[in-house]
């Protein structure tokens, strides 16, 4: 494999980190090389446009938007305000004119304009979750973790894991405005954190934060009303995990074949196997990530290694992963970082 790859990772700054951080990926030996750090105030969630060529990152102001240039460098191009508390997840729709931003805090969606060039533009629309109770605590009040839009981009499904529902918005791609469709209702404390689609668009998975579990969801785009059915719910843990663990991030393989789950407390990343023609997901195995939580997970571009990224350890770690065996093996030392949350990995051309 003789393509070059960067990949950014997103921090949280108020310890030693100064934002974005860039690597240079060496795909075949499973390692990345820090390469330089762009400065900006608490990048905690960045994610790529569709076409590849910009990079949208949260930040204190808001949603801060850079450019991407020939060697993968970063130039920023604007920030904007979500006119609300700082947002924790960003989607962004495959014709690059909208994103979107969920608000963890103040439990809002911001859909917001990209202009032609990729920066942003106004806010499109704003939308407030209610909670279910008066009790201002984690349970039962708004907290928007994540939304992904479905793979007809029809509708927006929107995690909210303190009041354990997925909501479903019907998206107009003219306006940007969100017209609420159908709630898919999650076991109660279950903390819906994250949902993601298998690439032929037939089956969800979504990962509950508090009970520790994966839901697998058939979907059905030409259906009325009810296009979500829930066909599965397992464990992403084992039986004899930490009593203080939480799932915190799942991702399927490149090749669509294996889903894994990070789980945080419990320090270790769980390995399915997926049954393409059901959905369905099998446990193979359950194994240390060698660093304290695990918030987010990725694979290098051609499936072989596995990059956990402990927010709390403030670490990478790199493993080997043996699909067949349902093994993870550390590949090189831990990579030291403070306090990283998420990252991206482009393609240079």
């Amino acid at each position: 494999m003789n393509d070059r790859y960067v990949a950014y990772a997103g921090t949280y700054t108020h310890e030693s980190s100064k934002g974005i951080h860039i690597y240079d990926m060496d795909v075949e030996k499973g390692r990345i090389t820090e390469r330089c750090e762009v400065t900006i105030d608490n990048p905690s969630y960045i994610t790529l446009s569709s076409n590849k060529k910009y990079l949208y990152a949260i930040c204190d102001q808001g949603i801060s938007s850079f450019a991407i240039t020939e060697d993968g460098s970063l130039e920023l191009m604007n920030v904007a305000s979500i006119n609300g508390m700082r947002g924790c997840h960003i989607s962004v729709t495959k014709d690059n004119r909208f994103l979107v931003i969920s608000g963890y805090h103040d439990g809002k969606i911001t859909v917001m304009h990209i202009n032609a060039d990729g920066s942003l533009g106004d806010i499109a629309d704003e939308v407030f979750h209610k909670g279910l109770g008066s009790v201002a605590e984690r349970n039962f009040r708004p907290h928007i973790s994540h939304t992904c839009f479905t793979p007809d981009e029809e509708l927006l499904c929107v995690c909210d894991l303190g009041i354990d529902q997925i909501k479903l918005y019907e998206f107009n791609h003219t306006t940007g405005k969100l017209k609420l469709f159908d709630i898919i209702r999650s076991q109660l404390e279950s903390a819906p954190r994250k949902m993601i689609f298998s690439e032929d668009g037939r089956f969800a998975y979504v990962v509950c934060e508090l009970k520790n579990y994966i839901n697998v969801y058939s979907y059905d785009a030409s259906s009325d009303k009810n296009r979500f059915e829930m066909i599965q719910n397992i464990f992403t843990v084992r039986r004899d995990h930490k009593s203080n663990s939480a799932a915190s991030d799942i991702c399927l393989t490149n090749s669509g074949n294996n889903l894994i789950c990070s789980n945080a407390g419990d320090n270790t990343a769980t390995i399915y196997s997926v049954d393409k023609t059901t959905g369905k997901i099998i446990t193979l195995n359950s194994l240390p990530v060698s660093g304290d939580y695990p918030k987010y997970i990725c694979l290098f571009p051609d499936d072989k290694h596995l990059l956990s990224m402990n927010n709390e350890g403030n670490s990478i770690t790199i493993f080997t992963v043996d699909y067949t065996k349902g093994l993870i093996v550390m590949n090189g030392k831990e990579l030291k970082i403070s306090r990283p949350n998420n990252m991206v990995i482009k393609k240079l051309d």
